[in-house]
């Protein structure tokens, strides 16, 4: 890559975003933010943010257009842009189910369509997925935002096999909980004082905000997406959390489908 390489980050006005942003521009690299709406930020000054809208296609091609008429070139892409979602399953309108899958999931393949063919030209390049430990099991009430992380995981395997020949590395980073304003900005499934679901949703909210309220420090993520950079020959899939999350994964691999549920069901308490 050459030096300072361009780095295109999605979702970058705040949260895990600006925190990688923020580090990467401090290590040399040029970075360049998307918000859907930057005007709102008229204070920001970490590093320019471009108008893009991951879940309208002409938005991307012109904020991709834009960048390389700026530049001439995109080294990396971060695909971080996303959404939560919260609900049980049988009671998520349909219309949040799609709108969440069309920005976690559907979102961050429009990006790598866009800037493939550049990347391709360059014969170089360097895609990191955003993806989430929860992306790794369906978790209750939360499983919406489980799948949409879980499809862009799998597909991110399928591309980076299929871009390996053109010079371009892929991978995902899969974080757990971080102190970030994801849980003001998700989409939450009311709660119906009629549901068979009041008590058990009710009390998974708590816990799912007190995890998030008490995450880490976002500069963790940032740091693990700086190593990954650094890989030659990057792995498929880095994840970065507490032991505790991070070692529930080993579980999910060794443990047998129904012990591990049991586990879950006692953490949400279910």
């Amino acid at each position: 890559m050459p030096d300072p390489a361009v780095v295109l980050i999605t979702g970058a006005s705040s949260g895990l975003g600006k925190a990688t942003g923020q580090f990467l521009a401090s290590r040399g690299y040029r970075v360049y933010g998307t918000a859907r709406n930057p005007g709102r930020y008229p204070d920001f000054e970490d590093f320019p943010l471009l108008a893009m809208d991951v879940c309208q296609p002409e938005s991307v091609r012109a904020a991709v257009a834009r960048l390389l008429e700026q530049e001439g070139r995109i080294d990396v892409l971060i695909n971080n842009a996303g959404v939560g979602i919260t609900g049980p399953m049988e009671e998520t309108p349909y219309s949040e189910v799609c709108e969440a899958l069309e920005t976690n999931f559907h979102g961050p393949l429009r990006v790598m369509g866009a800037v493939a063919p550049q990347m391709r030209k360059q014969g170089s390049g360097f895609i990191v997925n955003i993806t989430s430990i929860a992306g790794y099991m369906g978790l209750p009430f939360r499983g919406v935002y489980s799948a949409s992380k879980g499809a862009l995981q799998v597909a991110t395997e399928a591309y980076r096999m299929e871009l390996r020949p053109f010079g371009i590395r892929v991978a995902t980073l899969a974080p757990g909980d971080y102190a970030t304003n994801i849980a003001s900005g998700r989409y939450h499934t009311p709660l119906s004082e009629t549901s068979p679901y009041r008590d058990t949703y009710g009390k998974s909210l708590e816990l799912m905000d007190a995890h998030v309220d008490q995450g880490g420090d976002p500069a963790e993520v940032a740091r693990a997406v700086y190593r990954i950079l650094q890989k030659r020959t990057p792995k498929v899939h880095y994840t970065v959390g507490s032991p505790l999350q991070r070692f529930s994964l080993v579980l999910k691999r060794i443990l047998p489908d129904t012990w591990y549920e049991r586990l879950l069901r006692n953490h949400y308490k279910l």
